[in-house]
């Protein structure tokens, strides 16, 4: 019989149970991997050009990423813009940038979201000799450099020399690096420059220091902000750069748009949680132009947050990967996504499948409670003086079935009731005299 082969073969159908349940979970961690998988254990973040501020930053966060097992690949560019590009272009490779304020969109950057603004990056206007005029009037007829093609100060520099009507028509624009504009404008062979660098950068120091360079204030700088919402307006104290010659010799009005950190919306959540605690060690820091803990900052300027971001600067780090080593956090992280749907299942089941057992195993007796009250309404139908020794033979019949009827203990109970109803059955048959 089937019971009976069950009960034999019990240790290999445990086998094949367990051998099921491991299946299911292979199966169902595969969905999960698919649908988010392990974070990758190499990104690529675009920069700026070497010795560049963009540059600097990039190895700076490559450091802290390291300490948690992902290694952090540094692509240098010519700026904003070139970085601009290979965030946008998805088969570049690239995952992490760092985006000038007023660079692009959200409607023209689709697949980009913003980790939140990291740092200024002042427009800083240096010149030789006596002072160019108001603003950027006097740069007319003059050689200025504004940046390499691809750079974010290329950009800035072409919009606000256009708003003031200034155009390769009038003043002779030149592409150089920060470096090499910093060193031609001390030689003379240019007249000014314009770049968008942080305070640390050595060329600003470098110029800010020199006796033969001078650094212009924008006069108008709440008409620019005005104009163009991503930029600010920033003061450098007088006597900042140097307190003993006092350079420079006034305070300063510079304007400046805020740096963002950029990742693509594909870029796995572990990762963005990672890059943004390591913003919050190299940005929160106080500094010229900052207050402690000001950066990062909760502000879309160009692109929408992420919605990482947004948990982050609500509630910090994910509650696993405050007490946990990074790639244990994730494993365990996946573990419970792997377990609540399992829990989810096999809670019910614990209700279930206890009452169905034992609905199972009542049943078994319950049938057999069928074939003694057929033997009954038989013996019932034949009357007085009828034969009974065939139905002594079913009695005997089904007594060796309830014998042999496998049942948990907690229904013995039963089985032994039914026992006593086949005595009171058969008492009844045996009790009726046959006729002869």
């Amino acid at each position: 019989m089937i019971r009976e082969y069950i009960r034999a073969h019990r240790l290999h159908f445990m086998i094949a149970l367990l051998g099921v349940s491991v299946l299911a979970v292979v199966v169902l961690w595969k969905i999960i991997d698919a649908a988010q998988p392990m974070p990758p254990r190499t990104v690529t973040m675009v920069t700026g050009s070497e010795g560049g501020a963009y540059h600097e930053v990039g190895e700076r966060y490559r450091e802290v990423l390291a300490r948690t097992g992902i290694e952090l690949r540094i692509l240098r560019t010519a700026g904003a813009l070139e970085n601009l590009n290979k965030l946008n272009d998805p088969g570049s490779g690239v995952s992490v940038g760092i985006l000038q304020g007023g660079t692009t969109t959200e409607r023209a950057s689709p697949a980009l979201v913003s980790l939140g603004t990291v740092f200024y990056e002042p427009l800083w206007f240096f010149y030789r000799g006596s002072n160019p005029g108001r603003g950027m009037e006097g740069l007319r007829g003059r050689r200025i450099s504004i940046g390499a093609e691809g750079s974010g100060t290329r950009f800035l520099s072409l919009e606000l020399l256009a708003r003031n009507g200034i155009t390769e028509r009038f003043a002779k624009l030149l592409a150089l690096t920060p470096k090499e504009a910093g060193k031609k404008l001390l030689s003379g062979e240019i007249d000014a420059v314009l770049m968008v660098s942080s305070w640390d950068s050595p060329t600003v120091r470098q110029l800010l220091a020199s006796e033969r360079i001078e650094v212009a204030s924008f006069p108008r700088a709440d008409a620019y902000v005005a104009l163009y919402p991503f930029l600010n307006k920033l003061v450098v104290p007088a006597g900042v750069g140097d307190m003993a010659s006092n350079r420079p010799p006034a305070d300063v009005v510079l304007l400046a748009p805020k740096a963002s950190l950029v990742v693509r919306r594909d870029l796995h959540p572990a990762i963005q949680y990672l890059l943004l605690d390591a913003a919050e060690q190299i940005h929160s820091g106080p500094g010229i132009f900052r207050r402690a803990g000001q950066f990062p900052a909760a502000e879309s300027t160009d692109l929408p947050l992420s919605e990482e971001a947004r948990g982050f600067y609500r509630s910090g780090r994910p509650f696993l990967q405050r007490y946990l080593p990074f790639w244990l956090a994730v494993w365990i992280g996946r573990l419970l996504v792997l377990l609540i749907p399992v829990i989810g299942i096999l809670y019910p089941l614990t209700k279930i499948v206890p009452a169905l057992y034992g609905w199972t195993m009542h049943h078994r007796i319950y049938k057999l409670y069928h074939e003694l009250r057929l033997i009954e309404h038989t013996w019932e139908a034949r009357g007085a003086g009828g034969s009974t020794g065939d139905l002594a033979a079913q009695l005997d019949q089904l007594e060796e079935k309830v014998d042999h009827l496998w049942v948990p203990v907690s229904s013995m109970q039963s089985v032994y009731l039914f026992k006593e109803h086949i005595v009171l059955v058969r008492k009844r048959i045996e009790s009726t005299p046959e006729q002869t």
